[in-house]
């Protein structure tokens, strides 16, 4: 795996800096901090970078013993991100019949971002093609690969190296996300990408790079290190609770809509600034009108072996028997045998009915869906 490292305008970071140039200097002035979620996608990563690479036979230590957040889910999960690298390189070798491969791989795209640099997770070259896949283990926000800022700026990176030697004509970009079940592709040719990197990708990181522009709140406010006190967002949100979420029949149908488009950015504006409140008086802020209290805690077992000895002392059984999860017997059969066995016992019904934008890839339900009790 390559030397760490974290670039003022990162590739991962390129939606919110291309949108809101002046947050990449804003947010030198805070501390980086993680997060559970952070390291446990760090950590499924590294497990998937080892998957990977036995599969392609070379050497890598396994991760598994090392993991803190190691679970069936996310073996399973990486188990699919190695099955997807592995297709993707199969598509490569019609190409090429010995395509590069390279896992973890760092990239550079300072030709167009100020000291800019990134780690692809998966990167494959063959004759004419170039494809990035990166994996995602959040299952928040459903990622596309649709002009996807970060992986056009791996894609550049990439071509410094490779685009001589290769000849690519077609750039193909993946994001393998399973726990939203989502895999999404897109393909860019070399001329269109490098006509971005040059329009548009190299302006405006050299605007955020000086720390110029003007502030805009959107869904790129999400990993901002300043969202919780930012005055632009914090501005706009306040323009949208104007509303007061009056009952709809006050609301013309045009201001519904605007609404839907802004409601979940503003639910999590507020709970941003709840947790930074929490934070700040955890650490001894007093904030008027408000109070730190004990909330509620559930009751835990601190020495289980004492316990099954004590409950078994009595004559009682202190464990609970039930089916293993379909996850768990689909592993433990085997899918082929899975589905002989128990298939047809095995149903997904549907989901709950949500509303999402038009551009949401799912297929649209009837209107007169009604929901089983």
């Amino acid at each position: 795996m390559p030397a760490k490292g974290h670039a003022l305008l990162s590739a991962s970071s390129a939606p919110r800096w291309l949108h809101c140039p002046p947050s990449a200097r804003l947010g030198e002035s805070y501390q980086d901090q993680t997060s559970e979620y952070a390291a446990e996608g760090t950590e499924a990563h590294a497990l998937g970078e080892y998957k990977v690479l036995k599969a392609l036979k070379r050497k890598a230590a396994n991760p598994t013993k090392k993991l803190k957040y190691f679970n069936e889910e996310m073996d399973n999960c990486t188990d699919g991100y190695r099955d997807t690298v592995m297709e993707l390189v199969k598509k490569a070798k019609d190409k090429c019949g010995d395509p590069l491969i390279m896992v973890e791989q760092r990239v550079d795209f300072s030709n167009w971002v100020p000291e800019g640099f990134g780690t692809a997770d998966s990167l494959i070259v063959a004759d004419g093609l170039l494809t990035i896949c990166d994996y995602k283990h959040g299952k928040g926000v459903a990622v596309d690969a649709t002009d996807n800022a970060q992986l056009k700026c791996y894609a550049l990176g990439a071509l410094s190296m490779f685009d001589c030697i290769y000849d690519i004509e077609t750039v193909h970009l993946v994001i393998y996300q399973p726990r939203r079940e989502n895999i999404s592709e897109f393909e860019i040719s070399k001329e269109a990408l490098y006509k971005w990197a040059d329009e548009e990708l190299r302006p405006r990181a050299e605007l955020a790079f000086e720390g110029g522009g003007e502030y805009s709140c959107g869904e790129w406010c999400r990993f901002c290190k300043a969202r919780h006190n930012c005055r632009a967002r914090a501005e706009a949100n306040l323009l949208l609770a104007k509303y007061d979420f009056q009952m709809p029949p006050i609301l013309d149908d045009l201001e519904i809509s605007l609404i839907l488009c802004k409601v979940d950015e503003l639910v999590s504006w507020a709970n941003d600034i709840k947790a930074y409140a929490l934070q700040m008086a955890i650490a001894g802020k007093e904030w008027q009108g408000w109070k730190l209290v004990e909330g509620r805690s559930n009751r835990k077992i601190v020495n289980e072996e004492a316990v099954i000895e004590a409950v078994t002392a009595v004559g009682k059984d202190p464990f609970e028997k039930k089916l293993l999860g379909i996850t768990a017997l689909e592993k433990l059969l085997g899918k082929s045998k899975f589905n002989e066995l128990i298939g047809q016992y095995v149903e997904k019904p549907a989901g709950k009915p949500t509303l999402v934008p038009e551009s949401d890839k799912r297929e649209a339900i009837n209107s007169d869906f009604k929901e089983e009790n």
